[in-house]
Parts: C-alpha cells; structure tokens; sequence
C-alpha cells in the first residue's frame, strides 16, 4: 500500500536529517548577557529569586564577562545597583561618571575594548529612591519631560565611559530623539541606541526587583505598556526608529511572541526580545522540581523567541547556552 504518497516524516527521521532542514538556528552572537554590578560588594552576592545569577563585584564582573565573551556571547548589557544611600529623588548617582554604572561601564570597556559589544541600561529606576523611570511631578506622577532632560545626561555619561550602546528603557514619550540629539551633540554620532520601544507593565519583573535592590512604590503603568495592546506596540516602535533607533526590542519576550512577530514585519531595523527575570525563574523553579528538561526547556523558549523574528535576545543563560551551542 502506497498511501499516503507524501511523507514529511521522512524529514524527522534521523538527528542528522533534522539538522540538515532546521529552519531556525540560534548562534552565541545574537545572544546578550544582562550583568548586575552592586555598589560595596566584596564578594559576588546571590540572586534567590534567580539561580545561578548574582550581584558582582567589579572583580566577579570582569570574570564573567570573559566567560561570556570566550563562550562567544554577542554582548553585555549592564545595570548599575548603588547603595541606598546613593539614591536620591533624580537619581543622580546614574550620571556621575563615578558612580557604580559607569565604573562598570569604563572597566568592561578597558578590559575588552571592541572585542564584545558593552551595553549600558539607560534608565533611572535603580538609582531613585522611590524606583521609578523618571522624576517625579508633584502629584506623584513621573514627568515625562523632566525625565528626558536627565536621560540625554546620562547617555552622554554612559558613552564617555565606554559604552558601545545605550539602552533607553523607561517608556519616556521622545526618550529616543532626546537621546539621539544629546549624543551627536557631545560628539558621540557612533554610539547606537538599543531602544526598548514596546517594554510592557507585566507581571513577569518580580525577580529584576530582588536583582537591582527596587525601591518602587506603585507600578509603572502610568508609562510602560498596557500587555492587551499590541497596535500600541507598533505606534511605539515607529516612533523610535523614526528618532532614530539603531535597534528595537520587545520585553519581555514569551508572552509578546505576537508582537515581535508583527514588529519584525513592520521594521527593517534589527529586532531584539528581552527574556526577563520571571521567565528565568519560572523555567529554574520547574526544573529544581524536576518537572522539566531544563536544557531543553531553555533552548525551545529561546528558538521561539527567534522564530517569531527576534534577531537579538538578551538572556540571563547566554553563556550557558552559549557553551551548549559551540558543544
């Protein structure tokens, strides 16, 4: 019996085969490793909520940097976490050019220099003590354009001590433009803006809160995107590539696979996701259980990411993952 005559399992057959016709490949370069730099640390301080991630001491910063460029991660992305007594209402600890951010800043850049692409998170949340995105109005609201008079200081800072890009992620309406101009103005034409164009107010930020020590009160729906809306998303992103964004990145990223779909066919600029904290910690809590395969769980959620048109993906496992590819 010949039927039925077409087969795709022939396609499936061997490991070999599968590999000869996969469609969707992920490659170390594309991956970014996030790294968080704590102010007064001697030692390298665990993250509960994220296994295997911790704070770093500018020593412990620097290893695993190595380890993440040797493994041929694509780049790093720094967030700066001073001490409270460092934060203050406008968060200005994120603009001295002494401060823990741009230190890191300076000595991944010193240590590397163009062998790996060394990002700085733009946004002030880490550095204010009540840990929202911006400065506050006196209603308590953020005011958008307050912000955006410190944000082009601080990308200005971040490029002198070395960053290859920033990372503007406080959903601020002009933050890319202000940025832009702020840059060129200072003489930095060549430092690229990742933008963080559709960063939605989710539910899956928890563990990033233990991470940079989060002061916030109340929530950050006034400013970042309400999850239901993905025509939004598109608005966003065109705005940002027409101020002149380098590249444009959804957060997070399982739950958006829709959107950095439609994002992918709208731009012809790079397209990035962010796998946040809680998806980490989601797949490392499972596996703990032994209720996933944790290496298997890890490269499917990150092929997905991909497969839906994401070219770049910041992920917490880039040099594990990184290690698993190059065998």
């Amino acid at each position: 019996m010949s039927f039925p005559d077409i087969r795709p399992r022939r396609l499936r057959r061997t490991p070999a085969i599968r590999r000869l016709v996969e469609e969707t490949r992920i490659a170390p370069s594309e991956l970014v490793l996030p790294m968080f730099l704590r102010e007064g640390l001697t030692e390298p301080k665990p993250i509960s909520s994220m296994p295997g991630v911790v704070q770093h001491t500018r020593e412990s910063l620097l290893k695993a940097a190595h380890d993440a460029v040797s493994a041929g991660v694509g780049g790093l992305m720094l967030f700066g976490v001073p001490e409270d007594a460092n934060k203050d209402e406008t968060g200005s600890a994120g603009l001295d050019p002494e401060g823990i951010l741009n230190v890191g800043l300076r000595d991944l850049r010193r240590e590397f220099g163009d062998a790996t692409v060394v990002m700085g998170d733009l946004c002030l949340d880490e550095f204010t003590s009540h840990g929202h995105c911006g400065v506050l109005a006196a209603d308590g609201s953020v005011d958008n354009d307050a912000t955006l008079e410190i944000y082009a200081e601080m990308a200005v800072a971040q490029a002198e001590a070395g960053a290859h890009m920033v990372g503007p992620s406080g959903m601020m309406d002009g933050q890319i433009g202000v940025v832009r101009r702020a840059l060129d103005k200072a003489g930095h034409q060549d430092i690229g803006i990742l933008a963080y164009s559709a960063k939605y107010a989710g539910a899956f930020y928890g563990p990033f809160r233990e991470a940079v020590e989060s002061t916030l009160q109340g929530d950050r729906r006034q400013y970042q995107q309400d999850p239901p809306n993905l025509r939004e998303a598109l608005r966003e992103v065109d705005l940002d590539v027409a101020e002149g964004a380098d590249i444009v990145m959804v957060k997070p990223a399982l739950a958006y696979l829709d959107v950095i779909a439609a994002i992918r066919e709208r731009v012809t600029v790079p397209v990035a996701a962010y796998q946040v904290s809680g998806e980490y910690a989601m797949v490392e809590a499972a596996a703990a259980n032994g209720w996933i395969d944790r290496e298997r769980v890890i490269l499917e959620s990150l092929t997905s990411i991909k497969r839906a048109g994401a070219q770049i993906t910041l992920t917490y496992w880039a040099s594990e993952v990184a290690g698993l590819l190059r065998g």
